[in-house]
Parts: C-alpha cells; sequence; structure tokens
C-alpha cells in the first residue's frame, strides 16, 4: 500500500504538476524578417535536406519541414509534423505535404508551405553570440481560424557515444493559459523542455490506460481576426528540474527577437570582414560567400570554454550522431587553408587551440573527438588518434597562418608543440626511407584493397611539404640547426617519392608503398596533393594530370578518387571510385599550378555549383561517381567541401600567395576568358585589407591593389623570387603587370539534372608556346562544344574547330566511345 502510494502522488504530480505563475509564455509581436543579396529561394523538394546550424545548436531535417532539434551536445526531439483543421472544413490537412519554397539566408532559413486556405511560415535560426537553443517559429496566415497540432518524437539523447537513458517521459507543467512539457529521462540530471506560448497538451495517457506511446502534441488555436500580427515560438531547454526548465523557457521567450536580430547582424558582420568578389558572374560571387558562412556555421562551443570545427552535419535519424558531427583534426586543417586567405584568423586560432589542446604527449595529432567524449573513456576508443595525417598538416597550416596573419607570436606560443609533432613524424619510418608512414594510424583510405597500404603517396606529400614548413618556421624561431635540418629531411622525401612512386610504365604516380618496396599502382586523385602548398609538385606529371581531367576521373559534378578503369572501382564506395568535393579542390588547385587553368576552373566551378544543388548554401560530403547524386549517407553541410569552393578559387583562380613577413602579396591570376575584370574586397595580408582589382588591358592584366592608408606593400608575380622583403615607401596604392598569352579558353559551367550521367566534354591538355596555344579536348563521339575564346592577339588562326564570331565551334569525331579532338591557335 505505501509503494501505491507513493506511485499514485507520482502520477498525480505528472498529471496535473502544479503551475509556475513566473513562466508566462507569450507569443512574439511579429518583427521584421527580410530577405538579403546571399538568399537562396527555391520550391520545396520534399527529400532534400536542410541544415541550421549554430555554435549551440542546430535544426537538420528535409524541405518538407519535418525536423530534428539538437542543444549541444543533446537531440531534443525528431520527426516534428503538423498538421492543421480549418473552421467549417471537415478534412484535416497534412501541412508539410503541402507545396511550398524554402528560403535559405545565412542567420535563418524558411519553409513555407501553401495551402489554398492558409499559408504557413516555419522560420528557423540558430542564435550566434549567446548561448541559446535553436528557435522555431511559426508565422499563420488563413481565411479561417486553424487548429494546430504539433507532433514530434522526444528524444533527449547526448551525442553517440555518451550513454542513454530510456525514452523520454512527458509531463505537463501548467503555466497560465498554456505550460510546457517536461521530457524526463532516467537520469535526473537529464531532462528537456519544450513550449509553445498558448498551445495545449495532446494526449496526456492515465495510469489505468492499456501501455501505449501517443505522439507528444502541441495544440495550437490560431484567428486570423485576432492573431495575424502574431509568431508562435517552438522554444526548447536542456537540463534538469522543472522550474530551472521553464525559466530557460521563459528567457528564451523573451529574448527571441533580440537573438534573431544579433544572428543577423552576426552574418552581416562576418561578411563585411571578409574577402569578398565581384566578378561579372554573380552565382561565383554569392557562392564564395555562401562557403564563408558555412564554414562558420560549423563551429561548436565545448564545454562552454572552447570552440572548435566539426566535420559536418545531416539529419540523424534514428542514430544519436548528425552526420560527422564530432570535431575533427584534419577537416579542420585543411579547411582552415580557406580561413588564412579568406581573412578568418580569428576562427583559425581558435580551431588550432582546439586541436593543440588535444596533442597527445607524444606529438601527434588528434584525429576525431565526439562532443560527448567528455562523458565516456574516449581515450579508449579508437577515434581519437585513428589517422596519421592531422601531424603534418598542422605544421603545413601553421605556416600559412603566419604567412596570411604575420602572426609569429601564435607560432611562438605552440613552438613546442610543433616539434613535438614534427619528431613524432620523423620517429615513424620504419623502412628508413625518410618518410612518414602509416604505421602509427591511416593515411586517407581507413579500408583498401587488398591490404591496407604500408606508406601512400597521400601521407607522403604531406610529410614533405609539412617538413618543408618547419624549414621555414624554424627560421622564424631563429633555430638555424632544426630549419637546415628540416629542409635536408625535405629533400630526401622529395627524391624518394620520385623514385620510389613513379610508374615510369604508365607515367603516373603509386597510391602507395609496401614494406618489401613494391608499389600499389592503382590510379588515383591523391598524388594530387603534392601541389597544395605550391612548393613541391611532382615531375612528369603530364600524363597524370591529363587522366585526372578525362573521363577516367572526372564526372561533371566533380573527380572520383580512383580511375574507372580499375578493378576496385565502385562508384558508390567511399573510397574506391565516387567523387568527393574535396577531391576536386585538390585537383582543380593542381591544375592551376600546373599550368593548366581551363580544367582547374571547370572543377571549381563543379564545386562551387553544388551550392545550389542539396543542402542549399553548403557543399555536400560524397557523391556517386557514376550518376549525379549525393551518397544517401552523404554528410549534406560540409566542413571542408565548403573550403573546396574558397581555396581553388583564392589560390588558383585569383592566385594569391601570402607574404606577410615581407609585406607581399604574390599573384597569379588565371581569370575565366569571358571575365574583363574583377575585384577583390578586404584581401588579407598581415594586418592590412587591400581591395585589389584585375582588368584586362590588351595582351596584359593590369592588376592594382588599395590599403586605407599608406602602408608599406608590394605586389609580385608568383614568379618572382620568393622571401624577397617589400622595399617600396609606404603608399595606399600598387599596382602590377602581368601578360596574358595570345588566346584564353573557357567551357561552359553547367550542373546537370539529378541522375544524370558525365556528357560534358572537358579539356584534358593545355599547351602554351611562344606563339601557339594548343588544347586537347575529350568529349562523347559527333557531340559539339562550344569555346568561348579570348584573342589577345590579332591575326590568330584556328586549326581543329570552326570560328564562330568570338567563339569556337568544335565536334568531335564518330567512333565507340569518348573522342578527342585537338584544337590549335597560332598568331
Amino acid at each position: 500500500m505505501p509503494r501505491f502510494a507513493a506511485f499514485l502522488a507520482g502520477l498525480v504530480c505528472f498529471l496535473h504538476s502544479t503551475p509556475l505563475a513566473a513562466v508566462e509564455l507569450k507569443p512574439l509581436i511579429r518583427f521584421p524578417i527580410s530577405k538579403n543579396s546571399l538568399t537562396i529561394v527555391r520550391n520545396t523538394e520534399q527529400a532534400k535536406p536542410f541544415t541550421v546550424a549554430g555554435e549551440h545548436g542546430a535544426i537538420f531535417g528535409r524541405q518538407n519541414g519535418e525536423c530534428e532539434a539538437w542543444i549541444f551536445p543533446t537531440k531534443i526531439l525528431s520527426d516534428l509534423r503538423i498538421t492543421a483543421e480549418l473552421a467549417d472544413y471537415p478534412v484535416p490537412i497534412e501541412v508539410n505535404a503541402q507545396p511550398g519554397s524554402i528560403e535559405v539566408s545565412p542567420g535563418h532559413s524558411t519553409i513555407t508551405y501553401s495551402h489554398a486556405a492558409f499559408t504557413i511560415k516555419q522560420h528557423m535560426f540558430s542564435p550566434r553570440g549567446k548561448g541559446s537553443a535553436p528557435v522555431i517559429f511559426f508565422e499563420f496566415a488563413a481565411i479561417r481560424p486553424l487548429q494546430l497540432t504539433f507532433r514530434f518524437t522526444p528524444v533527449v539523447q547526448r551525442m553517440w557515444p555518451a550513454p542513454t537513458f530510456g525514452r523520454p517521459s512527458p509531463e505537463w507543467v501548467s503555466s497560465g493559459n498554456s505550460g510546457y512539457y517536461v521530457l524526463h529521462t532516467d537520469n535526473d540530471q537529464l531532462s528537456a523542455a519544450i513550449a509553445m506560448p498558448r498551445a495545449r497538451p495532446g494526449v496526456l495517457q492515465p495510469y489505468q490506460e492499456r501501455p501505449k506511446t501517443y505522439p507528444v502534441e502541441f495544440k495550437l488555436d490560431f484567428d486570423p481576426a485576432k492573431d495575424a500580427n502574431l509568431f508562435f515560438p517552438l522554444l526548447l531547454a536542456a537540463g534538469s528540474g522543472n522550474e530551472a526548465l521553464g525559466n530557460q523557457l521563459l528567457a528564451l521567450n523573451d529574448s527571441v527577437p533580440e537573438l534573431f536580430t544579433a544572428t543577423e547582424n552576426y552574418y552581416r558582420q562576418l561578411l563585411n570582414n571578409t574577402v569578398q568578389v565581384e566578378s561579372p558572374d554573380k552565382t561565383f560571387d554569392q557562392a564564395l560567400q555562401w562557403a564563408i558562412v558555412s564554414i562558420d556555421q560549423m563551429q561548436v562551443v565545448h564545454a562552454g570554454t572552447e570552440t572548435g570545427l566539426v566535420a559536418g552535419y545531416y539529419s540523424s535519424g534514428d542514430s544519436a550522431r548528425p552526420g560527422f558531427g564530432w570535431f575533427f583534426g584534419r577537416d579542420t586543417l585543411w579547411t582552415l587553408y580557406a580561413t588564412n586567405a579568406y581573412g578568418g584568423f580569428n576562427l583559425t586560432r581558435r580551431a588550432l587551440e582546439f586541436l593543440f589542446n588535444r596533442q597527445r604527449a607524444d606529438g601527434k595529432m588528434m584525429h576525431e573527438y565526439s562532443q560527448t567524449a567528455d562523458f565516456v573513456d574516449w581515450k579508449a576508443l579508437p577515434y581519437f588518434y585513428a589517422s596519421a595525417d592531422a601531424t603534418p598538416l598542422l605544421l603545413m597550416v601553421m605556416e600559412d597562418y603566419v604567412s596570411a596573419s604575420g602572426d609569429v607570436e601564435f607560432l611562438r606560443k605552440h613552438w613546442a608543440a610543433l616539434q613535438r609533432a614534427y619528431v613524432f613524424m620523423r620517429q615513424h619510418d620504419s623502412d628508413k626511407d625518410g618518410i612518414y608512414e602509416n604505421t602509427e594510424g591511416t593515411g586517407w583510405v581507413e579500408a583498401w584493397p587488398p591490404v591496407m597500404p604500408h606508406q601512400e603517396i597521400y601521407l607522403a606529400a604531406l610529410d614533405q611539404q609539412g617538413t618543408e614548413s618547419m624549414s621555414r618556421l624554424a627560421a622564424l624561431m631563429n633555430d638555424a640547426s632544426l630549419s637546415s635540418g628540416a629542409a635536408e629531411q625535405a629533400g630526401k622525401i622529395r627524391r624518394n617519392i620520385e623514385n620510389e612512386y613513379y610508374d615510369s610504365a604508365n607515367r603516373f604516380y603509386a597510391f602507395s608503398r609496401n614494406s618489401d618496396g613494391s608499389t600499389d599502382k592503382t590510379a588515383t586523385i591523391f598524388p594530387a596533393v603534392a601541389w597544395w602548398t605550391g612548393r613541391l609538385s611532382l615531375p612528369d606529371a603530364g600524363e597524370m594530370l591529363t587522366r585526372w581531367a578525362s573521363q577516367e576521373f572526372s564526372t561533371d559534378w566533380g573527380t572520383r578518387d580512383v580511375g574507372i578503369r580499375e578493378k576496385i572501382f565502385d562508384s558508390i564506395s567511399y573510397h574506391q571510385g565516387s567523387v568527393w568535393p574535396l577531391f576536386t579542390g585538390w585537383v582543380s588547385l593542381a591544375e592551376f599550378r600546373a599550368g593548366r587553368p581551363v580544367s582547374g576552373t571547370a572543377h571549381l566551378f563543379q564545386n562551387l555549383g553544388l551550392t545550389y544543388t542539396q543542402d542549399l548554401g553548403s557543399v555536400t560530403e560524397v557523391l556517386s561517381g557514376m550518376f549525379f547524386q549525393p551518397l544517401g549517407r552523404s554528410s549534406s553541410h560540409q566542413l571542408w567541401s565548403s573550403a573546396m569552393v574558397l581555396s581553388p578559387a583564392l589560390r588558383g583562380l585569383f592566385g594569391l600567395d601570402f607574404d606577410a613577413a615581407h609585406k607581399t602579396l604574390r599573384l597569379a591570376p588565371h581569370l575565366p576568358a569571358t571575365w574583363d575584370r574583377v575585384q577583390l574586397h578586404r584581401v588579407p595580408l598581415g594586418d592590412m585589407r587591400l581591395d585589389v582589382e584585375m582588368v584586362r588591358s590588351g595582351a596584359n592584366l593590369s592588376i592594382s591593389a588599395n590599403a586605407s592608408a599608406a602602408v608599406v606593400f608590394c605586389l609580385a608575380s608568383q614568379t618572382a623570387q620568393r622571401d624577397t622583403h617589400c622595399e617600396h615607401p609606404a603608399r595606399s596604392h600598387e599596382q602590377l603587370t602581368l601578360p596574358l598569352p595570345g588566346v584564353e579558353v573557357e567551357l561552359a559551367a553547367e550542373l546537370l539534372e539529378p541522375g544524370s550521367l558525365t556528357r560534358h566534354a572537358k579539356v584534358i591538355e593545355e599547351k602554351l608556346y611562344t606563339r601557339e596555344y594548343t588544347i586537347i579536348l575529350e568529349g562523347p563521339p559527333r557531340s559539339t562544344q562550344l569555346l568561348k575564346v579570348r584573342r589577345n592577339q590579332p591575326d590568330i588562326s584556328v586549326q581543329g574547330g570552326t570560328a564562330s564570331g568570338s567563339d569556337v565551334i568544335v565536334t568531335f569525331p564518330d567512333g565507340p566511345g569518348v573522342q578527342q579532338q585537338q584544337v590549335s591557335f597560332r598568331w
């Protein structure tokens, strides 16, 4: 009897909780929501994903509005759905099935549901600046009163691999004319609260009924005559204690307008303080800004004290991990080349500090760190230091950061950690060829037939570039012995890569080297990283570059990691034939630096086009190597995928190379042939921000740069000697003139409809001579390709194509498979 009495008391509390008069939640008076120049508007495609991400939480879902909400690191709810019942209309209407539109802006996203009798707008944002849960608020318009039912599945589960505490039990806490749900787990320190002002609860099952799970519901009445000027927010809180959770909801309710405005201002300020491009192609300009926003949205505050970058987002579904929602070492480091180039130095420092704080005692850098790593014995799990590549990448990125920012103090602060990383690299070379090996973690691939590699060219190329970076960093630290030793080591690695990896029979670099000295000659994309810093490259690489540009590797949406002729090729595998925008970015930058700008531009624009094709404003992680479609588990908002829009554009297309120590901006632009001019605002060079304009003038490209005040800085060609001090006096304007080739060509940039096969022509070779420019194209038999041609010299003749005004029409011959056609321009 006492046990029953105690249970009954609990049941009464569950069903009729004591009202908390202080928690009086109210709808919001409507405040302005405006589009900006970056807003992307599309008709909804119900299965396509969206993400609304911030430092403290996120909303992930599909364009039909069904979504899940997280207060990091906890998933609060999933499967949010809406049903509407219109007065004097006897059919309930499933709102999520209605056609509509999606608008994606940097600070918020809106899904509009359109019915003949009503319109519902679902506004969503994740506050920036203040620690707050993400917010969804609804805007209604209707011809008659509506009753709306909001259903969701309560989750209250921390991100994997943290322990779970059972299915949450909903408790309705009455307050004023409404109330809120408290979602209790079996852990009294982990609960959540959900509220909607003026809403009533749905089914609250009495104990006497048979066991059954009912959806958790809010029921809300909307009267267009009285409520047309109101927003109705869905409010979330996490923690413990009904009253404490209620107070969180109240504080959030009161601050939604302020948080919304602050978030909009945050992104406005972000874009006003970073590189902005004005070109003839406004889609290009906007995609670069979206890439900056997309990277910035991957910042997550961990444990309230530090901020790191997570790798990617996608709805978690029935799992407890939203895409790659963990902090990743190599993903962060590949991305920081983009943040350095657009001037995001504060973000670079925060991200590097996060990684330094997790460097292993022996110098190795972290690979993965869950948002819930502190809730488990993370070191006992196999993820923390699983890969080996973050360690050389750290050295490369630190040098790049110092080159762009001039921040030697940050280098000095972390010099000991960098030395430990370098020692770790040098200690893992069992065959004594001088090259860092996969023995202490994977290089790139996590699975590879028939066996995992002993030493990958990917890791070897990073080792060489990281070691070169260490030499130059040591020189800045006045450590002459380490500097000269690292330079000697970098030279040894360079020679051994060339000697051990080059396959002269196939004129291609091998994928990996086995412990017995033999090589795996699988044709892959991974040697492309050798061009990343612009200091290594690989000799005798012409045939390899040609194959990368051809349909053996290149689709119309990016490059495969494995050639289509290889036995292991599988277009839907993770590592043996799929298309990653990451790989496309590697190849694009390599092509710009190797003198193949037409293919480099085509690959850049393939990445750029993905900004508008799936998770709007973001670039997906991985796509099929055969059809234009992301893989089912592709993280739709992927950190380094967005970075691979920026890095090839800023460092390849515009050819920016930063030398803040010598106050010199080096340039090697490769503008598309149809562009007459371009302006780059706020290009970083140490403490300076330069406005750079590039204008074609006859056979030359005129480059001017303006600073806001008279300062010492220089412009130089990338062919000029490196590490030369700028001797100019202080001034606010600098000028540089670079010669243009006699002829430039451009391929049309176009993405296909979903499910398409590759069908566009490729420029697979480019050769520039004193008075001749020759390209080789590859395309379908009997097809034609229109080349946009810019003639920078008079009296130019064309062979292999037909001049048509300023353009050239190329016709491919008949025959089986893809065909090739050479076009030569002479003057």
